[in-house]
Parts: C-alpha cells; sequence; structure tokens
C-alpha cells in the first residue's frame, strides 16, 4: 500500500435526514455544507459568507442567536461600496441600508434555523487574525481597507477556547440539544507563508482537541488529516494547489457519511447517488422509446422517496420531459 489510510470509528451521535443543520467558517464549511443540501438534508449553509478565525465565526452566530442589530460602528465604507467588517464582502450594496437589510435578515433566518436545529458544524481556517487599530475588535474581513488601520496578531489557544465557551454558554442556553462538530480547513494560507500557516493549523488543532474533551456534545472530525497525511498528493488539489479537488471532497464526504451516518441513512445516500445520476444524464433522443422507460423509472423512484424527503422539484423536472 502506498498510503495511509485513517480509519474513523462511527460515531455515538449521529446525523439524520430529519435534523436540521447549519454549517459555518471557512470555505470548507460550503463543500460540506453543499453535499449535505444536495443530499437532502435539511442544511443552512454558510448563512454569513466565508469566514476564516474562530473568534469571528462565534461573533457571527452569536448575532444569530440573539437576532441583535449590528453595530453601526461595524460598517464601512470603500469608494461607493459598504460592507462590514464581521462578514464576508459577499454582504456588500452601494447602499448602506440594504446592505443594513440584507444582514438584518440573514441574522434572521439562521436565528430561527437555529432554535431548533440539531447540528452545528463549524470549519476553522486559520488563528491569524487582524485586530482594528481604532477599537480593537477582531474583523472578519478587511474588505481591502488600509493595512495601517489594523494590527495583524496570532490568537492563542487560551483566546480561542475562552471565544468558543463564551459561544457555548450562549447557544446552549438558547438550544440546549444542538451539538457541534469542529473541522479544521485542510486549505493552506500561504498569504501568512507557510511555516506561519503550520503554526496557525497546529493552534486550531489543539484547541479543537481541547473543546471536543472538554464538552461531550462537541465532537471533531479529521478533515484536515484526511487531506494532509491520507490524501497527500498534489493530485488531490485543484489547479491552485491549495484547495481540495472534486475528488478529495467527495472523498472526505465518504470519511464523514461512514462516521456520522446511520445505517439507514447510508441506505438513503447511497440510493440517492443513483438517482442523482439518472437525473443528470442526458440522453441522446429524448423521445426514444428507451429514454421514456429511463425516466419513468426514475420518477417511480422519486415518487416513493418523496415519503421521507422533498423531491418536488425533481419530480416536476422527470415530468417535464415525458412525452
Amino acid at each position: 500500500m502506498f498510503r495511509t489510510e485513517i480509519q474513523l470509528p462511527s460515531s455515538t451521535s449521529t446525523l439524520t435526514l430529519q435534523d436540521k443543520i447549519i454549517t459555518t467558517g471557512s470555505c470548507f464549511s460550503d463543500a460540506i455544507g453543499q453535499h449535505l443540501a444536495q443530499h437532502k438534508f435539511n442544511t443552512l449553509v454558510n448563512p454569513f459568507g466565508v469566514i476564516y478565525n474562530p473568534h469571528s465565526i462565534h461573533k457571527a452566530l452569536r448575532y444569530a442567536l440573539h437576532n441583535q442589530v449590528v453595530p453601526e460602528h461595524t460598517y464601512v465604507q470603500h469608494a461607493d461600496v459598504f460592507t462590514n467588517y464581521d462578514f464576508h464582502s459577499e454582504f456588500s450594496s452601494l447602499k448602506k441600508s440594504e446592505l443594513d437589510k440584507k444582514i438584518s435578515d440573514t441574522l434572521g433566518v439562521a436565528h430561527y434555523f437555529l432554535k431548533d436545529a440539531s447540528w452545528i458544524i463549524i470549519t476553522y481556517g486559520t488563528v491569524w487574525v487582524y485586530e482594528r487599530s481604532d477599537t480593537g475588535e477582531i474583523v472578519a474581513n478587511c474588505h481591502k481597507t488600509p493595512a495601517s488601520k489594523f494590527n495583524k496578531t496570532l490568537l492563542s489557544q487560551k483566546k480561542v477556547l475562552e471565544s468558543f465557551e463564551e459561544f457555548y454558554t450562549e447557544l446552549k442556553v438558547f438550544n440546549p440539544s444542538i451539538k457541534i462538530i469542529l473541522t479544521v480547513s485542510p486549505v493552506r494560507h500561504i498569504k501568512d507563508t507557510l511555516p506561519l500557516n503550520s503554526v496557525s493549523k497546529a493552534v486550531l488543532r489543539l484547541a479543537c482537541q481541547t473543546i471536543s474533551e472538554t464538552y461531550l456534545d462537541t465532537y471533531y472530525f479529521p478533515a484536515y488529516e484526511i487531506m494532509m497525511d491520507d490524501l497527500r498528493d498534489y493530485r488531490f488539489y485543484k489547479s491552485d494547489m491549495l484547495h481540495p479537488s472534486e475528488e478529495a471532497e467527495e472523498y472526505i464526504w465518504a470519511k464523514f457519511s461512514e462516521t456520522y451516518f446511520d445505517v439507514t441513512t447510508k441506505e438513503f445516500v447511497q440510493q440517492w447517488k443513483g438517482i442523482l445520476s439518472s437525473l443528470q444524464h442526458k440522453a441522446f433522443h429524448p423521445e426514444s422509446t428507451a429514454h421514456q422507460l429511463f425516466l419513468r423509472n426514475t420518477l417511480a423512484q422519486l415518487e416513493k422517496l418523496s415519503k421521507t424527503v422533498n423531491v418536488e422539484a425533481e419530480i416536476n423536472l422527470v415530468k417535464s420531459q415525458l412525452l
């Protein structure tokens, strides 16, 4: 064998199709969230946009828990565009009132989703943070504001743990039954240099280990280790040589499924994988008898699954192709 496969035990707590799941954090939370949504899990995928550092991730979640108004001093205007230091640049507008509404609406959706959510999946990307020179506050995004307005610093493990404890305490008051899965993003932050990226990932990994040992309803999934130690080959990276390839994401998703899905959920995911393949099939001759029979078989499978998950859109798509 020319690889080292990471063997993961099945989790004692599992995700089901009935669970509500929110993902948040770095771009890896987008990937795992999209896989969950694609496989019909009730998922709110990275609602606050990509955020990399633990403090800002926790802060955004706390905004949502309290459904609170974002402070005025967190807004910033660069040229004609308004953004907010606590959110990704996808939250931007030429009018501050429009940005304020977009942020408020997003926090409202996340607030009501979190109220009875079963799981939060958090992906930490880095502990290198930028503090505002005027207020000392850590920002989620600098939004191309001059570097002179920030101080770059490294969050210690102690600071990460304190930030998590503050968030966790408020979360459990709001939703006592919710559980958390932590991951460390396998994407290297080369702007910090590779040696300092390694320092950052080490702090994150140690923090996650301490958190998962301290809080019994908080778990760690080793996406970082799978990428670094199992898929340690550049063929598993995109062309930027930093982000996992589609093949790598599928592999990590399979490992996640093996760890956190029960037998019934695994059976559904496998069945849905086949249906997805059928839905993506492009026929050379759509009106042929063979393809029409294929569509009717696919429709029958979808109608059977409609008792378990919402497949209305897929059913309508297949029906629109029937003669």
